[in-house]
């Protein structure tokens, strides 16, 4: 109770004063001073959006949702705003930009992704099935599909004869993200499903896969892994950089789900929330950068 009462005070009062006595005996603003004090990245990026966010100014929070092709002008509106010459602060200009890059990227992606949750998988499309289709070349260059509904695709974990009705809860995303594992880490998948297909500890590969996927979907809803982003990717994010944060995800679940040897496929969600709580400990690291390293196994 105390420390809401004090969140509050100090958002609604104290903190403006405080900004107020350090410009005053510093000759710099909040933002001047987070773009100068803090390395690229996250340490600086959520400084700064936080600055923004909290800000009096309606040009300062205006900014937060500024479209790309505006952000130039955008930063010379702020530098104007809080009186910031760009003699005397030459650097500012151009790391305040990169800051809001990041920031309004970060909200496209989500728009992006979930554009793409909301595509409902469609037999009828010869674009999702030719996805579908290359998943199972990736996977199993060695097995020919008998036909199109078949109990082949048990093979890869799906649970039905027809993986259509697999991919209800995310949509076109999940089949992408799979896709997308499998391509770029071919490798890399084909050893995570040998782990999924084994007699004892296995998994069922592509449902565990499309349930990773409203993972990294719900840490990207919830802003979660903005500190990754941040420091990963010098500007906007893009659907990519999503994608191979969750190739991270599913090859780390698969590490961890072959060294804790549950009992039995039934323990699934009690795993799944153990990882879950194991990857949001990372991401609270103002350093965190989730990148896939097959080396380390």
């Amino acid at each position: 109770m105390f420390g809401c009462i004090w969140q509050y005070v100090y958002t609604t009062f104290l903190r403006y004063w405080l900004k107020w006595l350090i410009r005053q005996a510093t000759g710099t603003c909040e933002l001047q001073r987070i773009c100068s004090g803090y390395k690229p990245g996250a340490s600086m990026t959520t400084r700064a959006e936080y600055s923004l966010k909290s800000s009096k100014s309606q040009v300062l929070r205006g900014s937060l949702d500024t479209n790309t092709e505006n952000l130039e002008q955008c930063v010379d509106q702020i530098m104007r705003a809080k009186s910031i010459q760009p003699q005397k602060n030459p650097q500012f200009k151009g790391t305040l930009h990169t800051c809001l890059l990041q920031i309004t990227g970060y909200s496209s992606l989500y728009t992006s992704v979930e554009d793409l949750r909301k595509v409902v998988f469609s037999s009828e499309n010869p674009d999702h099935e030719a996805m579908l289709l290359k998943l199972w070349d990736h996977l199993m260059p060695g097995a020919k599909l008998e036909s199109r509904i078949t109990k082949q695709w048990g093979d890869i974990g799906f649970q039905g004869d027809d993986p259509k009705t697999d991919f209800r809860g995310m949509g076109l995303l999940g089949l992408i993200n799979l896709v997308f594992f499998s391509e770029n880490y071919t490798a890399e998948a084909r050893q995570v499903l040998s782990h999924a297909n084994h007699p004892e500890f296995g998994y069922s590969y592509a449902i565990v896969g499309i349930n990773l996927t409203e993972m990294a979907y719900s840490l990207l809803r919830s802003g979660a892994l903005k500190p990754h982003f941040y420091n990963t990717v010098q500007g906007r994010p893009e659907l990519k950089h999503f994608h191979q944060l969750y190739c991270y995800l599913v090859y780390e679940f698969d590490k961890f789900w072959v060294s804790e040897k549950p009992e039995s496929i039934m323990q699934f969600n009690q795993y799944r929330e153990q990882f879950h709580e194991v990857v949001k400990t990372l991401l609270r690291s103002p350093d965190v950068s989730l990148k896939l390293d097959s080396n380390s196994n």
